[in-house]
């Protein structure tokens, strides 16, 4: 069965940090770019990051630069979300996805885990 994983999720307090995983089981994600995505309750799913196949390129939405770290180890089929100094509007269920390339199509959706960041 090909999936995607997430874990890490879980409650946190502003200013905290988290980092969330996403194993693939079933495929390789070597030749794929991985992103990771949100949706808060009454919006629309957005784009967080996105890492280029290679590694060798990412990309950051505007309200996560310098503060969220995307990687990626291919030796375990993985893809990472490391997230410092989180705000109450980083709430959201995070989902991670494997394109074709980043800001291209989906091959793959994880089901999703959900962070939240109060106090």
């Amino acid at each position: 069965q090909l999936q995607l994983v997430e874990s890490g999720g879980g409650l946190v307090q502003p200013g905290g940090s988290l980092r969330l995983s996403c194993a693939a089981s079933g495929f390789t994600l070597d030749y794929y770019a991985l992103g990771w995505f949100r949706q808060a309750p009454g919006k629309e799913r957005e784009g967080v990051s996105c890492i280029s196949s290679s590694g060798g390129s990412t990309n950051y939405a505007d309200s996560v630069k310098g503060r969220f770290t995307i990687s990626r180890d291919n030796a375990k089929n993985t893809v990472y979300l490391q997230m410092n100094s989180l705000k109450p509007e980083d709430t959201a269920v995070y989902y991670c996805a494997a394109l074709y390339y980043c800001s291209g199509p989906i091959g793959y959706w994880g089901q999703g885990t959900q962070v939240t960041v109060s106090s």
